[in-house]
């Protein structure tokens, strides 16, 4: 269990604080992450790594010359927002190009993504690498399902090299790609990990088993088994990952990378018995172990566990991995780093412009901090039932994440409405600050969520029972276009998508806002249950199907219990206009 901290709420904020104060050489911080704390060559392509806290090494650990330029680190366990990615790349531009590097989950993936875009309306040649080495995740025809462990290390490692060699972005990009698709990983684990704060670990282990094909983000194994020798442990990891050569690869004689990593609680010691076992094993099979790696490189917390990684190399991809670096985590060779002259000092916040509303809309931004209120009294409330459900099959942060989310928006909304903002501002105001605070995919798609009501109810009347309706099915067009999910994924779109329904069927019928709304959020509430009788197909509960059989889908409750709690608000007397 995690035992030093102090509020486990200001844990990943005071552990960055930590780590830039104990390695300022390689870096400095920026508001979002870290930058390198030296010069770059100008002109070449920056890396800009990230991920949830959690992992060190990765992924700050792995920023400094000759590999990464930048690290977007977000709150355990939970993707950085995409103000946060957005925020460390330009400050890590050096004006050739941004390459994004993370790992395959939903949320990293959506902030990521929309990092990328906002770069790209800046004029920056953005480009991103989402790194799909975990074999477990999903059989080999849907690799692109398949979510990104230790092997991020593999692809981060010759993208940076190349970057730092002067290549174009599109020859550091085919670079990355090809790493991606030589790479591969599988780990096992023997106990789960536990949070700052937590009393429970994310997921349990019984006592003589070992959980196989595990995540490292407190995801359950696919099997449980009875646990191995050391010789017998390395038999398993090195049998699974030559029953995948990949494609284009000469297995004769090829020359690989091997990775043995430690999840956070297994002892050195320990590794280096198994790893014996592994360079045995390669070498049987004919293989030549180039540059070997047997320590923590992305962990998981406390967890009890390893994971081992192949990288099957080609000339190049040798060449660019046994390039020099020098970063606090990764050092080889001899890397000559100037260091900056003055360290820019953290970004300010910049303080966001309310535009001029009415009396109107700026009523109907109380009404809207009343229902942000609402929903943060609901959560608060649930934040534990919202963990304990989505840790059947997922990593058990949905109430932590709903919570920093929440909390964060009401704020943003307090202030907007302090300064005079209409109904679409505070709402803007709001979801920003949801995405930011939040991360993960929650953050992301309610930040949609309330930036599509914003679009719908502007800033220059009081918004009325159509275009909250409008609205709300702006939000479901916006995260089933950008998520990709759809009815039956068991997610939160099986309670948004008959929520929005039975909304705009009772806006139609000429029914009063709030009666609608309450019919609505009764259809949400049966929605959210039935989502019990669902596999999960996206996200990181999907390989664990089985295990979430019975019970619901954690975002689908929460979205149930926020919409009945604003129905309370929109009951009172209330400054919305029911219609039009």
């Amino acid at each position: 269990m995690t035992r030093l901290f102090n509020e486990p709420s200001a844990f990943a904020d005071e552990m960055i604080e930590g780590f830039v104060a104990s390695h300022g050489r390689w870096v400095r911080r920026v508001s979002g992450g870290v930058v390198r704390n030296t010069r770059s060559a100008p002109d070449t392509v920056a890396l800009v790594i990230g991920g949830g806290s959690g992992h060190y090494p990765a992924f700050a650990g792995l920023v400094g010359q000759g590999l990464a330029h930048g690290a977007a680190m977000g709150n355990l366990f939970a993707s950085p927002s995409a103000q946060q990615v957005y925020n460390v790349a330009k400050a890590a531009d050096n004006g050739g190009g941004v390459l994004l590097g993370y790992g395959n989950y939903a949320g990293d993936v959506l902030h990521f993504t929309q990092a990328q875009e906002k770069l790209r309306r800046d004029g920056i040649d953005c480009r991103s690498i989402a790194v799909t080495d975990d074999v477990s995740s999903a059989p080999i025809e849907e690799h692109t399902k398949r979510r990104g462990i230790a092997g991020d290390l593999t692809v981060f490692k010759v993208a940076a090299a190349a970057a730092e060699a002067g290549y174009s972005m599109d020859q550091v990009m085919e670079v990355a790609e090809r790493a991606n698709h030589r790479t591969r990983s599988f780990g096992v684990a023997f106990t789960g990990c536990t949070l700052p704060g937590a009393d429970t670990p994310l997921f349990s282990v019984p006592e003589g088993r070992m959980a196989v094909g595990m995540g490292i983000h407190g995801e359950p194994g696919i099997e449980e088994t009875g646990i191995p020798t050391a010789d017998e442990l390395a038999g398993l990891l090195v049998g699974k990952l030559l029953t995948e050569v990949p494609d284009g690869v000469d297995a004769t004689g090829a020359r690989v990378v091997p990775i043995l990593n430690g999840l956070g609680s297994v002892k050195y010691e320990e590794l280096f018995v198994v790893y014996r076992r592994v360079a045995q094993l390669l070498s049987g099979a004919g293989l030549e172990a180039v540059d070997p790696q047997v320590g923590e490189l992305v962990t998981s917390f406390d967890m009890a566990g390893t994971s081992l990684t192949l990288f099957w190399l080609d000339d190049e991809l040798e060449t660019l991995w046994n390039a020099p670096a020098d970063a606090p985590a990764f050092r080889r060779g001899a890397v000559t780093a100037e260091a900056l002259e003055e360290a820019a000092a953290e970004a300010a916040d910049v303080e966001l412009s309310v535009p001029e509303a009415t009396a109107e809309s700026r009523a109907g931004a109380a009404r809207v901090l009343a229902a942000l209120g609402a929903a943060k009294d609901v959560v608060d409330a649930n934040a534990a039932e919202l963990g304990r459900i989505d840790a059947i099959a997922g990593d058990g942060d949905h109430g932590i994440g709903m919570e920093r989310g929440v909390r964060a928006a009401v704020h943003a909304a307090a202030d907007a409405v302090g300064r005079g903002a209409g109904a679409a501002t505070t709402l803007y105001f709001a979801a920003d600050a949801w995405a930011d605070k939040a991360g993960g995919t929650s953050g992301a798609l309610w930040g949609m969520a309330l930036r599509a009501v914003g679009d719908a109810v502007g800033d220059t009347k009081a918004p009325d029972a159509g275009a909250v309706a409008a609205g709300v099915a702006g939000a479901a067009a916006a995260i089933m276009d950008f998520g990709k999910a759809k009815v039956g994924d068991k997610t939160l779109v099986d309670v948004l998508v008959p929520f929005r329904d039975a909304l705009t069927a009772g806006v139609n019928s000429g029914k009063l806002l709030h009666d609608a709304w309450g019919a609505a959020a009764t259809t949400a509430h049966e929605a959210a249950e039935d989502t019990a009788n669902l596999l999960p197909l996206m996200g990181r509960a999907r390989p664990h199907a089985e295990k979430s059989l019975g019970t619901p889908d954690a975002g689908a409750v929460s979205m149930a219990l926020i919409v009945r709690a604003i129905h309370n608000t929109l009951s009172q007397n209330t400054t919305i206009k029911e219609n039009a």
